[in-house]
């Protein structure tokens, strides 16, 4: 999309424009709400390696979840009482 021109191209970004005062901003406050957005998110960043490895985010979910399983069975299993082995028998 082509940016409009504006009658004040040479102006600084920085600045204000003429409908605005400062005084229209109470207290601005850089990052206020940064802890808030960061608790938030769900953002991960993966080594380039990995990322390599996976192509989007559904292969990335789908892994994960397949770890989860695996670690679900492996939990239930050291968690199940021990019983003692028992011998086979061979009939013959």
């Amino acid at each position: 999309m082509k940016r409009a021109k504006s009658s004040e191209e040479g102006s600084s970004s920085d600045e204000l424009r003429a409908e605005y005062k400062r005084s229209d901003f109470k207290n601005l406050e850089r990052g206020k709400y940064y802890e808030r957005v960061k608790e938030s998110s769900n953002v991960v960043v993966l080594d380039p390696e990995v990322a390599a490895v996976f192509p989007n985010s559904d292969a990335v979910n789908q892994a994960l979840h397949s770890l989860m399983e695996v670690g679900s069975r492996v939990s239930r299993l050291a968690s199940a009482p021990n019983r003692p082995a028992r011998l086979r028998r061979s009939h013959g």
